[in-house]
């Protein structure tokens, strides 16, 4: 099959490496002609050095050309552009083409979800559409590394079809039709992991992070009841597993930039040294509107908004959350 990936980040990438080794004939698509022609010229993500792109992926800034004859279409942008990229893609579609979105995120005012977007940019796609979420690290997948995912859609067989198209021996694809759960634990487990990083940056241990990551959780799980979500989502690879990997990894951006600001900085400046989205910060507008929308208790949500948007001081932020009301688990 050709596969088109739309977006040359680093989870873009590798996943177009990862399905030319399945055997897949790949394009892989930038709107910056300067970042495919670094690609051409080296074979190589800059922030994946390790990893060299198969030959045969045809790379190219022309979306047109990317789209052309594709039976699979990977949405790999960041959430901010998820709906202009769809918007660009929906006169080149194809009637037939499964679209897959790898990004996580729920945007601001609609509160859609990544794959909503794209149904509702492309309405030929009306409950077709596949979200592919997990404890996924570019950095590992682009190394082999085992890792386990879910797809995730209303459509049983369009789940089934990019399982078997993306699965390996060291990538397992799980299946899950309750979409909204799963895309909601991939967008609110970044700002969880935002608080876990400040919580480390701020000189805290172990104890708080755990603590801030099973009340973060509990979080998740109201918006998601809320929202009409199977619970047993939170619980597997698309939430408690998603939130482990990204509160406490290296890898991790979002908690790369919580440390930068715990330690002090702005989130300004903690974003512009991470050098990459942190789409934590992105998902809060969203967070907030739905806390305020179903009248929840989300004081970790609220209290990285305190230090991202309001400046507040970290530790006098955790020693608010430690004085709140005394209350059952």
């Amino acid at each position: 099959m050709k596969i088109a990936v739309l977006g040359s980040g680093t989870w873009g990438t590798a996943l177009a490496r990862l399905l030319s080794l399945n055997g897949h004939r790949v394009a892989l698509w930038s709107a910056l002609p300067a970042e495919i022609d670094n690609l051409a010229a080296t074979r190589r993500h800059p922030n994946l050095p390790y990893m060299e792109l198969p030959e045969d992926i045809f790379l190219t800034a022309d979306m047109a050309s990317a789209l052309e004859g594709a039976g699979l279409a990977v949405f790999a942008v960041p959430s901010v552009f998820m709906r202009s990229v769809a918007a660009k893609a929906s006169p080149l579609w194809t009637p037939g083409t499964v679209a897959v979105s790898v990004a996580k995120g729920v945007e601001p005012g609609t509160y859609m979800t990544m794959t909503d977007i794209i149904e509702n940019e492309i309405p030929s796609l009306k409950n077709t559409v596949v979200a592919l979420s997990g404890p996924t690290h570019a950095e590992e997948v682009a190394r082999s590394m085992p890792t386990a995912i879910v797809s995730a859609s209303r459509s049983a067989q369009a789940a089934e079809m990019v399982q078997r198209i993306f699965s390996n021996s060291f990538f397992r694809v799980y299946t899950n039709s309750d979409i909204l759960g799963v895309e909601l634990c991939g967008a609110m487990k970044n700002i969880i992991a935002l608080a876990a990083g400040i919580s480390d940056g701020s000189g805290y241990g172990d104890n708080a992070k755990a603590a801030l990551m099973t009340r973060g959780m509990a979080e998740i799980v109201r918006v998601g009841r809320a929202m009409g979500c199977d619970e047993r989502t939170f619980y597997g690879l698309s939430g408690i597993g998603d939130l482990i990997v990204t509160a406490t990894s290296r890898h991790s951006r979002n908690n790369r930039a919580g440390f930068l600001i715990g330690s002090g900085k702005t989130a300004q400046e903690a974003v512009k040294e991470v050098g990459m989205v942190v789409e934590g910060i992105n998902a809060l507008p969203a967070a907030l509107g739905l806390r305020d929308r179903f009248g929840l208790e989300m004081p970790i949500t609220s209290a990285v908004d305190e230090i991202i948007n309001g400046g507040a001081d970290p530790k006098e932020v955790v020693t608010r959350l430690m004085l709140r009301e005394y209350k059952g688990e």
